[in-house]
């Protein structure tokens, strides 16, 4: 993106992998190190992604979403991200976690729905206008370690983690595919390790890339 100062930090994963706890924490970390940092979602960043999250999220039995009405509605919500929340606060120089990004539909939807995988990268690049993420972290969990996790916190389950547990290890395939073809961006964190340490983790390779961003001395 011309004239990008910021850098965009994703935290993907299947469900219950705690992308959502490491990235707070994460978050807390950069701005005690007075780093200007904003903490987002896909979907539900904007007002509008809110609906489209609450669409997508929550369960209808009698009216079911169809595979490919779900992956245009993912792709709805990150456009209007892309748009309104992304750039903008990329252009000021912030650090933008988000909970989610572009892998999320290709796991989800092109491993897990089997939807054509050249039709998401399309409408990906149609969404983002071509804005990749600066790093990825990836927290691989196994797919029922997750599930049971969410289970044992008491959380209800939304519509994707009702999902048949076929589903979830087809999703959890399709991150380690990604993973492996793009090790570049994407990096793999254990999050079967306590919550500490997975931290520690991800805030060893996090101050190596704000170093050489130049966002930090040593």
């Amino acid at each position: 993106m011309k004239g990008k100062k910021g850098k965009l930090i994703i935290f993907e994963g299947v469900e219950g992998c705690g992308k959502t706890t490491q990235m707070q924490l994460c978050c807390q970390w950069l701005q005690s190190l007075h780093l200007p940092t904003l903490m987002t979602r896909q979907p539900g960043g904007t007002e509008l992604g809110l609906h489209l999250r609450s669409l997508l999220l929550n369960k209808t039995d009698n009216q079911p979403i169809a595979d490919r009405t779900e992956l245009l509605l993912y792709a709805a919500d990150r456009c209007q991200h892309v748009e309104q929340l992304l750039k903008p606060n990329l252009l000021l120089g912030k650090l933008i976690l988000s909970d989610r990004y572009i892998y999320s539909t290709i796991a989800y939807q092109g491993y897990g729905r089997g939807l054509d995988t050249s039709l998401i990268e399309q409408l990906n690049t149609i969404a983002t206008q071509g804005l990749a993420s600066d790093l990825t972290f990836w927290l691989d969990v196994d797919a029922e370690v997750g599930l049971n996790r969410k289970r044992g916190g008491g959380d209800k389950f939304d519509r994707i983690e009702q999902e048949k547990i076929d589903f979830h290890h087809r999703v959890q395939a399709g991150y380690t595919a990604l993973a492996a073809s793009d090790p570049q961006r994407i990096v793999r964190i254990d999050g079967s390790l306590t919550q500490q340490a997975v931290q520690e983790h991800i805030q060893a390779v996090l101050k190596n890339k704000l170093q050489a961003w130049g966002l930090i001395t040593v």
